[in-house]
Order: structure tokens, then C-alpha cells, then sequence
């Protein structure tokens, strides 16, 4: 039996995010084969991207093709990237009950594209509220590290390969972008929660672990469902 069987009617929406080199991505893989053990339909899924339309402009975004149009034309492309993958896989994963983690989410285009330009800040909120239209997450994972600690992992795990249209910015950039992440945790900490990614990979797991059981409980509480324990 699924778990939404025994009260999770309304799936859960977590997003996780965070500066490059953060750990994200092996944090999402980990969570999820931890839910799906426990029978909790599980969508895993990503931004920019996780709809075939969105797909399509993944690589338009990150190989910096749109970048000499400016800040508002990268805030665009992503906008319409967003609003394909909600439609299309976000809401009805949550309308049947899945519980979906999506790497990189709106806070991602608040901080990347909204500190590209201040006067930007109001044009990309009004792309969000068109994009998301109304399918804001239910919990925020913040992984928190030192940009230089990150760029040395994120240029660790490419290898030989080469930085994308984000991860070759300066290392001043990315102190900003990491300010501007803590900025949105304080702004709104009912929904955010920040997560020490300098910690070992083991430990940040546990940290992740805890915060998404204890949502999971409140949930299937409030439905009137058996509590589950991670």
C-alpha cells in the first residue's frame, strides 16, 4: 500500500536549492530512493528542464547562447521553461499524490536572473507568478556552502569538461548569489529551511532526511493517516 493511500490525498512539492557545487543533485538521488523504500510515489525531477518542452531549452540556456540578449531574454526563456514543466509534470504528479523534488526551482531565477540587474527584480517576479501559476513549493531545501568551496567541487565533478553558462561567472557572483539564497531562507522561513552542505554527505542526508519525515508526518497527520517515521 502507498503511502498516500494512508493520507497523503495532495502529493508533496520540494525543491532544493542552492550555489553550484552544493551537493543537490546527490542529495535529491539519495531522499528518493529513501521514499520510494518506504512506498511513497516519488517524481524526481529538475530545472531548467524536466518537461520535454523545458528540455528543449535547457541547453539554449546553459551553453550561454542566450546570454548576449541580456538578463530579461534568459528570465524569459526560463519563464516559459517553467511554466511547460508545471503544467506538465509538476501539477499532475502532485494532483495524484507523488511526492516530486525538483532541483533548482523559482528561488533559482530570484537569485540568478533577479540579481542581474536590480531594476530586473519586479520584471522577474511577474514572469514567476505567470510561470508557477500558483504551484508554489511546500518546503524549500537551501543547501548552504562557501562559494569557493563550491566552484573546487563543481569544477571536481565536470572534470574535463566545460563550465556552464552560470558556473564560469566570478567567485564575487557567486558570494552574492549565496547571500541572496540566505536572504530568501529569512525572508521566508516557513517554507525554507537551510541546510549546512560544508557537512559531510552522510550528515547533510541526515539533516535532509529529518526536515522532509518530519513534513511528511505533519501531513499524513493532518489527513488523518498513520504517521510514518524516517
Amino acid at each position: 500500500m502507498r503511502h498516500r493511500q494512508a493520507g497523503l490525498a495532495r502529493g508533496l512539492f520540494i525543491t532544493f536549492e542552492g550555489g553550484e557545487g552544493a551537493g543537490k543533485s546527490t542529495q535529491i538521488r539519495r531522499l528518493a530512493e529513501k521514499l520510494r523504500r518506504k512506498g511513497y510515489d516519488t517524481l524526481v525531477t529538475r530545472e531548467p528542464g524536466g518537461s520535454p518542452g523545458a528540455e528543449a531549452l535547457r541547453h539554449v540556456i546553459l551553453s550561454g547562447a542566450a546570454e548576449p540578449f541580456g538578463p530579461r531574454m534568459e528570465a524569459l526563456l526560463f519563464a516559459a521553461a517553467r511554466s511547460d514543466h508545471v503544467e506538465q509534470v509538476i501539477r499532475p504528479a502532485i494532483e495524484r499524490g507523488a511526492i516530486v523534488l525538483c532541483d533548482r526551482f523559482l528561488d533559482s531565477s530570484r537569485v540568478y536572473q533577479g540579481l542581474a540587474n536590480d531594476d530586473d527584480s519586479a520584471f522577474v517576479a511577474m514572469l514567476e507568478r505567470v510561470a508557477v501559476n500558483g504551484m508554489m513549493p511546500d518546503m524549500t531545501l537551501i543547501f548552504d556552502i562557501d562559494a569557493e568551496i563550491g566552484m573546487r567541487r563543481a569544477a571536481a565533478r565536470r572534470g574535463a569538461g566545460e563550465a556552464d553558462r552560470f558556473e564560469k561567472e566570478t567567485l564575487e557572483t557567486h558570494r552574492r548569489r549565496r547571500d541572496a539564497f540566505l536572504a530568501i531562507a529569512e525572508k521566508e522561513p516557513e517554507r525554507c529551511i537551510v541546510v549546512d552542505a560544508s557537512e559531510s554527505e552522510d550528515e547533510v542526508e541526515q539533516l535532509v532526511t529529518a526536515a522532509v519525515f518530519a513534513a511528511l508526518e505533519v501531513r499524513t497527520a493532518a489527513a488523518g493517516g498513520k504517521r510514518e517515521a524516517g
